[in-house]
């Protein structure tokens, strides 16, 4: 009597034999990111608030003009504000809530992967893991530059009939102007990567948002709060994202602050610290 031997299993391949390449991974992980919808929506209202900011910053800044224009007429000169100057910063203005819907999407993106379950698929697709982690960061890094500098140059040309009542309209070769509007997509780019990693070390889409927002609003007001206990907070404080980030967006240096320079190596420091431990804990961790 013979005795039917089972086949011996082998794993399915791919069509063609192909590997798991980065990029391949990158490709998957931006078809993710560009074929969900709610994606496409929040980018467009990113973009939508960001102009709508700017054109409000842009309006006030002209009416703070011609209020201080009509009180020297009839009187002494009043504190002397240097209008043209904040007018400069009116294409990047909409990075204060920008960044804040930039940073609730990065964290979503990956998020959500856990609290679904389709994490699993992912990491079996490629089990290295961290493949998948640095594709998913960088497509929605480069999502949120491409945002942030087309919206700051529609906010640029927005801004322009607004200014021009009072005379504080401005080329794009004004001082710091191009550089702080190609910065505001750095800033946000760099605020992508932070979310991607905190929302694959927190694996939770609420808990990871808090953290983010936390991270980038509240802790500076906490710390400002504790300025006058010691001399070293105020200079420890222009380390933080938020302050960081907002020199890397500005179109002037002060006294004591931090050039665009140095503000995007504070962040750039702060993001790849993020992603470093992120790489960490998906490696190790199961899913």
């Amino acid at each position: 009597m013979s005795t039917a031997t089972a086949p011996a299993f082998r794993p399915a391949r791919a069509a063609g034999n192909e590997r798991v390449t980065f990029p391949r991974v990158l490709r998957s992980e931006w078809i993710k990111v560009t074929t969900l919808r709610s994606t496409v929506i929040l980018l467009s209202i990113t973009v939508v608030v960001m102009i709508g900011l700017a054109a409000l910053y842009a309006w006030s800044t002209a009416v703070a003009a011609d209020f201080q224009d009509q009180a020297g007429a009839m009187g002494p000169q009043g504190i002397g504000t240097d209008f043209q100057q904040m007018a400069y910063d009116a294409p990047s203005s909409g990075v204060v809530f920008g960044q804040l819907l930039i940073a609730s999407l990065a964290v979503v993106l990956i998020a959500s992967e856990y609290t679904t379950g389709m994490i699993r698929s992912t990491m079996v697709a490629v089990p290295t893991r961290i493949p998948a982690l640095l594709a998913k960061t960088l497509v929605t890094a480069v999502v949120a530059f491409v945002v942030g500098v087309a919206a700051a140059f529609a906010s640029y040309f927005v801004a322009q009939p607004l200014l021009a009542p009072e005379n504080l309209e401005f080329g794009l070769d004004a001082p710091g102007v191009l550089a702080s509007i190609i910065n505001t997509g750095t800033f946000l780019a760099l605020v992508a990567v932070m979310g991607v990693a905190i929302g694959a070390l927190l694996r939770s889409t609420a808990g990871g948002v808090v953290t983010i927002i936390g991270l980038l609003f509240v802790l500076g007001i906490i710390v400002s709060l504790f300025s006058g206990l010691a001399d070293w907070i105020p200079d420890a404080a222009r380390f933080l994202p938020d302050s960081a980030g907002a020199r890397l967006v500005s179109t002037q240096t002060g006294e004591g602050q931090l050039t665009q320079l140095q503000g995007g190596l504070v962040m750039a420091a702060w993001a790849a610290g993020l992603l470093a431990a992120a790489a960490l804990v998906v490696k190790k961790r199961d899913v």
